[in-house]
C-alpha cells in the first residue's frame, strides 16, 4: 500500500511547502502527492511540473468525465505533463475507457488511469437520487465496466474495497477519506496547540475527526484499509492540519508497511 498525500490547502505556496516538508523528512519513501481539482485549477501545470521537480509520483485527480475524444485528449495531455495517475469518472462509460486502455497500451505507458465508482461524499440516498440504485450495486456495475474495459482500478470507500477485490484482484484500489486515531491525533499535537485547539476546538478522536469528516461520509483508518485491501490511501486534512506533520505521517506509514 501506498500514501497520497492531497495537497488541498489554502495556496499554493503551502501546498509547497508541505511537498518539501515531506521530501525533507521522508526522502526515502514512496509517498505520491495528489493534486486536485481546485489545486489544478488555481495553480496550473507549472504547479504540478514544481511538484514532479521534487521528486515525487503525482496523482492528477480531476475526475474527467466527457465524450470519448475529448477525454482521449485530455489525457494525452495529462501524460505531457508527466503525471503518474490520473481520474476519470466510470459513468464516462466503456467505450470511452476501452480508448483510453487502447491509448495507454499502444504507448507503453506508465500512466495509470482510475475511474471515481461512488464518491465519498454520497451516502446511499444521495446515490440512489442520482443512480436509481443503491451504492453497493452502483460500485459493482461500475468495477465490472472498469475491468471489461482494461482501466488499471477505481476511487472507492472502504466499504467497497472487498466487493471490487472479487471481480479482480488486479484492479488498483485508491481510498480516500482516511481519519486517524485519537493516539495519533494526541501525538501530532504534542506540547505545543495543534490546529485544531487554536480554533477551540476539543481534540478528542470523535470531535477531531468530526471537524476533519466533513463532506465525507463513508470514512475509515490506513490500518483497515490495508487489511481489507486498498493499494493506495489519500490523506489530506489529517496531515496538513496537524500540528506536527511528521509524527502523522510516520504513524500513517507505519500502520500501512
Amino acid at each position: 500500500m501506498k500514501l497520497c498525500v492531497a495537497l488541498d490547502m489554502q495556496t499554493k505556496d503551502l501546498n509547497l511547502e508541505l511537498a518539501k516538508t515531506i521530501q525533507y523528512y521522508f526522502p526515502n519513501r514512496d509517498i505520491w502527492l495528489k493534486v486536485g481539482l481546485r489545486s489544478f485549477i488555481r495553480d496550473g501545470n507549472q504547479f504540478v511540473k514544481a511538484l514532479k521537480s521534487l521528486g515525487f509520483p503525482i496523482f492528477l485527480d480531476l475526475k474527467l468525465y466527457d465524450i470519448p475524444n475529448t477525454m482521449l485528449d485530455s489525457v494525452k495531455e495529462c501524460q505531457n505533463l508527466g503525471v503518474d495517475m490520473l481520474t476519470i469518472h466510470a459513468s464516462c462509460g466503456s467505450e470511452a475507457m476501452s480508448i483510453l486502455t487502447q491509448y495507454v497500451n499502444q504507448n507503453n505507458l506508465s500512466l495509470k488511469i482510475i475511474a471515481v465508482s461512488a464518491l465519498t461524499s454520497f451516502d446511499n440516498e444521495g446515490f440512489w437520487q442520482v443512480y436509481n440504485t443503491d451504492i453497493t450495486r452502483g460500485v459493482i456495475n461500475f468495477a465490472n465496466l472498469v475491468y471489461q474495459s482494461g482501466i488499471h482500478g477505481l476511487v472507492c470507500s472502504i466499504q467497497e474495497v472487498a466487493v471490487i477485490k472479487n471481480i479482480s484482484q488486479s484492479l488498483l484500489i485508491v481510498t480516500p477519506g482516511i481519519r486517524l486515531e485519537d493516539t495519533v491525533i494526541k501525538k501530532s499535537c504534542g506540547q505545543e496547540p495543534c490546529a485544531m485547539e487554536l480554533l477551540g476546538k476539543d481534540i478528542s478522536s470523535s470531535s477531531y475527526n468530526a471537524n476533519l469528516k466533513d463532506d465525507q461520509k463513508r470514512i475509515s483508518s490506513p490500518k483497515v484499509a490495508k487489511e481489507l485491501g486498498s493499494d493506495f490511501i489519500v490523506v489530506g486534512r489529517p496531515i496538513y492540519m496537524a500540528n506536527d506533520t511528521k509524527k502523522v505521517i510516520e504513524s500513517i506509514l507505519q500502520q500501512i508497511y
